[in-house]
Order: C-alpha cells, then structure tokens, then sequence
C-alpha cells in the first residue's frame, strides 16, 4: 500500500517542504511542495507544522489536504495503468495548489514570462515580421529576474497580478530597485503584455491587470543642442582626429534627425539620387520604417570632406561629451545620467541618477534626434518632420520634444499672424474711376 510522508530538508528559516510517495521499495518519488516554513516551526515526529500559530495551522491544513488529493490521484492512475514518477507527483502538486492547470501549462507568473522568453524566435514583433529583438527578450528576461527577486519564495500566479500588486510592484522598482519612472513603467507595461499573453493561452488571469497605471510618463527633462550651441560645436578647435570624426557624425546626426545606432551605420550607398534630388535612404533598426531624408545645403557642407569614418555608438557617446566641454556647453541643468555602482564581488548595477549637471555631461547620442526635431518645430511643418523622425502620432512628437498643448496653440497662433502679415505686404490693385475730357 503507497504512504505519503511530508519532510523537511534543512535546518534554515525557509527551508523548503518536500513530499514523498512510498510506493514500493524500488519506487518513491519525492517533489518539493513548493511551500517553506522555518525549521524550528516543524515537528518531525508528525510531520506537520507545530500548531502553534495561526499561520503554522492554516499550513498544516493546506498540507494534509495535498496529502489526501495525491491519495486520490495515485489510485485513480494506478487504476488506469499510468506510470508513477517524479513528474508525475511534481506536475499533481502543482495542480493542486492552482500552479499548473490539468493540461500541464502552468499558471505561475515566472512561468508565463519564460514561455515568451523560449517563443522569442517565433513571435510576431512590433514590425509585423516574426522573431523578438534582441533587445526585447533582453527585456523579459531582466522581468523575470526582478520578479524572482521581488516574491522571494512566495510563487505568484497570473492572477494575482491585480491593481494592488501593480501598485506594490511599482514601488518596489522605484523605491528598491531605484529605477527611473519611465523604466518603472515599462517594466509595467511588459507584465500586463505577459498577462494578455497567458490569458489568451486559457491560463486564468485577473481583470484587473488591464487596469494598471503604465503610460509612459511625459518628458521633463529634455536635452537638445539649440542652434547657437552647435555653432560653438562646429567653430571650437580641436587637435584629435578621433573627436574631429565624432564632431561630424554629431553635427550630421543633428541635420539627419536618427537614432544614434541608424545614424553611425550610414555609408555612402544610403545617399541616392531619385528624379534628380539627392537623398539618404535607410531603414530605422527600431522601427523597421523606410525612411527618406533630402540632402540639404547644411548636410553638404558637413559631409563636404567625406563621411565620417566609423565609430561605436560607445566612443560616440564618450567623444560628444569631451567635444562640449570644449565647446563651452556647460549650462547647469536638470537631467540624469548613468551610475555605476558596485554591490559585492564584480556585481555592478546602472543607474540613472536625476540631478542638476553641466549640459556636456548630458550628452549622449539621442541628442542629435532630439536636437533635429526641437529645432525644426514651428519651423517646418510637424507632418515633415514626423516623416524623417518616424514618429508614429503627432502627440509622441511633441511628448518627445516636451511641447504641450499650449506650445501647439502657440504654432497655430504663430501661423496666422504670419498670414496676416503676407497679407498686407501683397499689393492690392484698385479700380479707378472712368473719367473722360471733354
């Protein structure tokens, strides 16, 4: 006849609760319940939790409940002939306490976000084409790992991601974690993804994930080189060849409005002639957007030595910095850059870190995109320049430039007093009375 004994393994305040089926001399499985209490709590004799909290009986429960279910599920398969295994009783215990579902796709958070992380390969992207960026699975992957972290040896399910947990959640990532809003919130945005993901695999899922607080916040601090300021750029001496280099590819990425990795990969095939205009054609690596960029008398003038030579985005970054220090771009300002720190032996961790700094420290390669689209509102027409910035909607444009509603009534007023002003300026002809001499 199979007996059930529940063990404990170590003598630690969280050790882990295991089960073991007897079945006979040759065959007794053993599988982690997935539940832990402190040692001390245990009684070994009984194998049950001492009763004497509240706690340590709600668990003694739980515990001789399981026992009794795997009874039942031994016998019914030992009735049908199905192999008892180690598998077996893990995939049964975690049916039990709702971790897994009968059909054996579990129902664990954890769980929900490595099948997204295994399918990386096979799922459609952002760009209608098959396969995650790189980028992306990173992404996943740095979720699963925080939420490991965050549950400790609790193992929450998918539908225990409600508003209470989005709002517990977020705290942690801004008060522990130390993330910046911005990357709080995406990491939000990547978990109520998981949940759409294993709510439409028939994993249950609470409504209320749907109602997380995930948009991404408005731009406060935005950082752009004006057009005096890249004057001071072009005009500054400099001696070393290397930050010569990095200064054309800064003031080409200013003209060209791209991201800095779309930007540092541009050769001399992206630039074409069609109907008799010069233009650079690329496809953003981001967006996957063709993209269609004139050559204008500014981009010539830059380019008119040759392009720049090839840099990594790394160098780019460190060069630009050096270039406007140089330059005497070093305005105080709000902003954020990236910290180093160092938690134990070779564990670093990146974070940026708000503050009020010279605008040289600021620098990085979104500047030129940035600077593109700030300097060129109100002087082309939006539409123009979401065409070469790719934005998607005319309201990501002015959150990325942080223009609000007041500035866009501003260009509209700006439009039709220029209007006016044409008008006044056109002559008018003005019919003169007929008169004859007599």
């Amino acid at each position: 006849m199979a007996t059930i004994k529940l063990q404990l393994i170590g003598k630690a305040e969280n050790s882990p609760i295991y089960l073991r089926l007897s079945v006979n001399r040759g065959l007794t499985p053993r599988a982690k319940t997935g539940l832990f209490i402190n040692s001390k709590n245990w009684s070994s004799d009984k194998g049950l939790p001492k009763q004497t909290t509240s706690e340590n009986k709600n668990l003694s429960i739980d515990l001789q409940n399981l026992k009794v279910y795997i009874f039942k599920k031994f016998n019914e398969a030992n009735s049908k002939g199905v192999e008892i295994s180690k598998d077996w009783l893990e995939h049964n215990i975690d049916v039990f306490f709702s971790r897994k579902n009968e059909e054996n796709i579990s129902e664990l958070l954890i769980d929900a976000i490595q099948s997204i992380i295994d399918e990386a390969s096979t799922r459609k992207n952002a760009k209608g084409g098959l396969g995650l960026s790189k980028s992306r699975k990173v992404a996943y992957i740095s979720l699963k790992n925080i939420l490991i972290e965050y549950q400790k040896e609790k193992r929450f399910k998918v539908k225990d991601v409600n508003l209470k947990f989005g709002k517990e959640f977020l705290k942690y990532l801004l008060h522990i974690k130390k993330y910046q809003k911005s990357t709080a919130l995406k990491k939000l945005a990547d978990l109520k993804t998981v949940c759409n993901d294993a709510e439409l695999n028939g994993i249950e899922a609470n409504i209320q994930y749907k109602k997380i607080e995930s948009s991404k916040p408005n731009n406060e601090n935005i950082i752009y080189l004006t057009s005096l300021e890249l004057d001071k750029i072009q005009k500054v001496e400099l001696i070393n060849d290397a930050h010569q280099n990095a200064r054309k590819w800064l003031l080409l990425g200013c003209n060209l409005g791209q991201r800095g990795g779309d930007l540092l990969q541009l050769n001399e095939t992206n630039f074409v002639n069609r109907n008799g205009l010069e233009v650079i054609e690329l496809k953003q690596q981001k967006t996957g957007k063709n993209v269609t960029i004139p050559v204008l008398e500014t981009t010539k003038q830059i380019i008119e030595s040759g392009l720049p030579y090839k840099i990594s985005i790394q160098k780019f970054n460190k060069y630009i910095k050096l270039i406007c220090k140089k330059a005497g771009i070093d305005e105080m300002i709000k902003g954020s850059k990236i910290q180093v720190t160092v938690e134990g032996q070779g564990n670093k961790k990146k974070r940026k870190i708000e503050g009020v700094y010279p605008k040289w420290e600021l620098m990085a390669s979104h500047v030129c995109r940035r600077s593109f689209a700030s300097n060129l509102y109100g002087v082309l027409p939006t539409p123009l320049i979401m065409q070469i910035t790719a934005h998607s909607s005319e309201r990501l444009l002015l959150n990325y430039i942080g223009k609000n509603t007041l500035d866009y009534a501003q260009q509209i007023a700006d439009f039709y007093t220029l209007q006016a002003i044409k008008e006044k300026k056109e002559p008018k002809l003005t019919v003169l009375k007929n008169t004859s001499t007599k």
